[in-house]
């Protein structure tokens, strides 16, 4: 039986709820621990500076396009997202009015309510950003809203910590997702103070630890190159550009965003040429290492699915790059390799019935996260893996 389905009636059996609440808990073990998950393929690294991608490929992958992403959404006026309590009119792309009711008291920092008014299944995933409202916010979990779906309570993280006014209640595509320190404690810790800190420090990522010398003692080690995108910076920008914290001003229309365009150009074109002319197979994800330290995967159920979030995926990790010290050693195959295995520790599953079933699994500083579509077919549509830095 596939998962994906037992998961479903493993939900059902436990009586879960429409929005999805805790199904299984605990240590479960995971099949086959150590062996590749997928049907997949690591190419050669594309190295730059400090960061490395690996892609990842496959020659089989999923019919993706029963799937509506946010960024299509929000584009179309199909779906809506807005501060709870809101209530008037919104307006699809041709110009179409569409109700938007009034939803709970009052607006709240950590949820919104949302709206699928598509023929499709619309996927969202933990880190993508939506711009308006109130403040910036990034969706707090990778999971699926049916068609037809009642508006849903949405759990989110600010981005913005210093604004808290709008002249509309209703958010639009950011086209952004943040970068890897950030999702790491909207996906993981889901804690919003740590987001914030992420946003505003740029890494949360540790210098690496320090070497024995003579004796066991601590060698001195020589200081660590200094980042691109330093704390320093950051706070410049805040203090002269993006007041509120708006962690698309400070990525994106700044001094630190120049950086990051550059950067990103010059990944993206050596991506492409290593990725050119691939026969029977397709990119379906990648495998990024910082320096010598692999450190994170997206991984999806298909081609055309990776391509729509690459731009914004790439960049990033770019982000994440200048702003982790400018170690340059490459990581080793070997070990990117490592996350394309199946890990065995803690599991906490939560699923809908029919619609999808998430899970993580925890072994020491790696953490699984695996979104299973159930309908309209099963699949793992979105598969992420990171080395934790808290």
């Amino acid at each position: 039986m596939d998962r994906s389905m037992l998961g479903a009636i493993l939900g059902s059996l436990f009586g879960m709820s429409a929005l999805g609440g805790l199904a299984l808990t605990g240590a479960a073990p995971n099949p086959a621990p150590g062996k590749p998950e997928g049907n997949w393929r690591l190419l050669d690294p594309v190295a730059y500076e400090n960061i490395a991608i690996f892609p990842v490929v496959s020659s089989s992958t999923q019919d993706t396009s029963p799937f509506l992403t946010l960024d299509e959404g929000l584009s179309s006026g199909e779906v809506i997202v807005s501060e709870q309590g809101a209530a008037g009119l919104a307006r699809t792309r041709d110009g179409r009015p569409v109700a938007v009711p009034q939803y709970n008291n009052g607006a709240s920092v950590n949820q919104l309510v949302l709206i699928n008014r598509s023929k499709r299944p619309l996927l969202l995933l933990a880190g993508e950003l939506v711009s308006g409202g109130k403040q910036d916010r990034i969706i707090g979990k990778d999971r699926i809203v049916p068609v037809g779906s009642e508006p849903l309570p949405l759990d989110v993280f600010c981005v913005e910590h210093g604004r808290w006014t709008g002249a509309s209640s209703q958010f639009g595509e950011a086209k952004l997702i943040v970068h890897p320190s950030v999702r790491e404690q909207a996906a993981v810790a889901q804690n919003q103070n740590e987001v914030w800190n992420a946003v505003r420090s740029g890494t949360l990522a540790a210098p690496k630890a320090v070497p024995a010398g003579a004796g066991g003692r601590p060698a001195a080690p020589p200081p660590p190159p200094p980042s691109a995108l330093s704390a320093e910076i950051i706070g410049d920008t805040i203090a002269t550009s993006a007041p509120t914290q708006s962690y698309a001003k400070i990525y994106e229309h700044s001094r630190a965003g120049a950086s990051v365009d550059e950067f990103v150009e010059e990944i993206r074109r050596r991506f492409d040429r290593a990725t050119l002319g691939l026969k029977g197979e397709r990119v379906v994800g990648v495998v990024v290492a910082y320096g010598g330290d692999v450190a994170w995967s997206d991984i999806f159920a298909s081609g055309e699915l990776f391509e729509h979030y690459w731009s914004k995926l790439l960049r990033s990790y770019a982000v994440e790059a200048l702003a982790r010290p400018s170690y340059r050693e490459t990581a080793a195959i070997t070990d990117a390799r490592e996350f394309l295995r199946n890990l065995n520790g803690r599991e906490v599953v939560e699923s809908e019935p029919g619609v999808y079933r998430w899970r993580e699994i925890t072994e020491g500083r790696l953490s699984l996260i695996e979104l299973d579509s159930i309908a309209p077919r099963a699949m793992t549509l979105h598969r992420l893996l990171l080395h934790r830095t808290s």
